[in-house]
């Protein structure tokens, strides 16, 4: 699976070389990259070019090898998608509830990846947006388990924008790095002069 960005106002805003050409064909692909260079902005682009989700400004080439099944691809947002921040959703389950009520951040991302990843149908894409967020390292290698189990046992295709060194490190995981799709030759107006001070 091949992702081709021809043009994307976000992207282009980062000094991003265009065409953008992503290799999404490794089932277990982690973006990575300092702040703000992209990683959630292409996650979501991932979605929805998978979706086939027309979006202002964003021209895109997909070339898969196998045909995608459309309701089949599941975008998980650590931040925007917790559980405990969704309570009123769980009133019909008793044991949810309390659970959501007395477990920490932490023991309710943990919980995404024990309980609910596993139950979604086989062959799932799974895009995760820093699935580590409150997880301790110990949890983060948990996770990382989980996520080759669901690649080896459920057939997962998984991309993770991420700032892990656990599962960036992994000799499982395929990495791209989009610092190395930004034209450096720009210099962002925004961080100030290289090697000046910041503090003001």
């Amino acid at each position: 699976m091949f992702l081709r960005i021809l043009a994307h106002p976000v992207l282009v805003n980062l000094n991003f070389h265009m065409p953008v050409i992503m290799d999404l064909s490794h089932p277990l692909v982690m973006l990575t990259g300092e702040n703000g260079s992209g990683k959630s902005t292409l996650l979501h682009s991932i979605f929805y070019a998978l979706k086939n989700e027309q979006v202002d400004q964003f021209v895109y080439r997909w070339q898969a090898e196998e045909a995608v099944k459309r309701d089949s691809v599941y975008l998980f947002d650590a931040e925007q998608h917790n559980p405990r921040m969704m309570l009123d959703t769980f009133q019909k389950d008793p044991a949810m509830l309390e659970f959501l009520r007395s477990a920490s951040h932490g023991q309710v991302m943990l919980s995404m990846f024990k309980e609910t990843f596993p139950k979604m149908p086989e062959g799932t894409i799974l895009l995760l947006d820093e699935p580590e967020m409150a997880l301790s390292v110990s949890n983060q290698r948990r996770v990382l388990k989980m996520l080759k189990e669901l690649v080896d046992q459920k057939h997962f295709r998984i991309i993770c924008a991420t700032h892990s060194p656990i599962l960036i490190e992994s000799p499982e995981s395929y990495v791209i790095n989009l610092d190395f799709h930004i034209n450096r030759n720009i210099l962002p107006t925004d961080l100030a002069v290289e090697g000046a001070s910041t503090i003001q």
